[in-house]
């Protein structure tokens, strides 16, 4: 007898101008590797999406070719400040999500999962500057590489995407598969420097940071407003 083919896993990741291309594409790439994986970068057309770093990503799906998706993830990008108003891409990620088995996001992702109202009640997680956003969308913040809560998985800032990735391929492959994929990408992470979190930064590193950093916060926090006064809207409607 021989071992039945992995059914397919249908697993979506939504690309927009303006994305932290490693949010995505470093968790995108360890999950391929799962049997049965079908991978699909996903915006509202075909063309080429230019990401933060200057390259472009060529969708594979739009919004209407989409399929219903197993495994959902939003990664994260300064890009993603107009996402969080735009009803069609809230409310594609909020039709997904709603059918998906696995409601996923990387960085400040789990913000426009928020104002599509998925993770309302829901413990979360996003990159450290924007952490504290998580309130303003109806999530519980909480502080680790990867949080899960239920079916909500969740990833910190950028490089939070590859241990989320592994999260996940355990999650549907199982924990042996994971480690096989740890080791393939010899993923054994000892950084030059010890300045990844504000708790480890110099001041004055993370003063730079923050300064750099602070338009964007302002204006995700008043979309983040935003978004959440239109879900609150349509819940009153419904």
């Amino acid at each position: 007898m021989t071992d039945a083919a992995p059914q397919d896993i249908h697993i979506g990741f939504l690309i927009y101008p303006g994305v932290t291309a490693l949010d995505a594409l470093g968790p995108a790439q360890l999950l391929s590797l799962v049997p049965g994986a079908v991978m699909h970068y996903v915006w509202k057309d075909m063309e080429p999406v230019a990401a933060d770093a200057g390259y472009t990503i060529n969708p594979t799906d739009d919004f209407g070719s989409c399929p219903q998706l197993d495994v959902i993830c939003v990664p994260g990008g300064f890009g993603q400040v107009d996402l969080m108003t735009d009803e069609v891409v809230v409310d594609f990620v909020r039709k997904q999500g709603q059918g998906a088995r696995y409601v996923t996001a990387v960085c400040t992702g789990s913000l426009l999962l928020g104002a599509a109202g998925l993770l309302d009640g829901y413990e979360a997680s996003c990159h450290w500057a924007w952490h504290h956003q998580l309130e303003l969308v109806g999530a519980t913040p909480k502080k680790a590489r990867v949080v899960r809560d239920r079916n909500r998985i969740t990833g910190g800032g950028v490089t939070a995407g590859i241990d989320f990735g592994l999260t996940m391929v355990a999650e549907l492959a199982g924990e042996e598969a994971a480690k096989l994929v740890q080791l393939s990408f010899e993923y054994d992470p000892q950084p030059p420097y010890d300045s990844g979190t504000p708790d480890k930064a110099s001041a004055e590193t993370l003063a730079t940071s923050q300064a750099m950093v602070g338009p964007v916060v302002e204006s995700m926090a008043d979309a983040a407003r935003a978004a959440q006064a239109k879900k609150d809207a349509r819940h009153a409607a419904e």
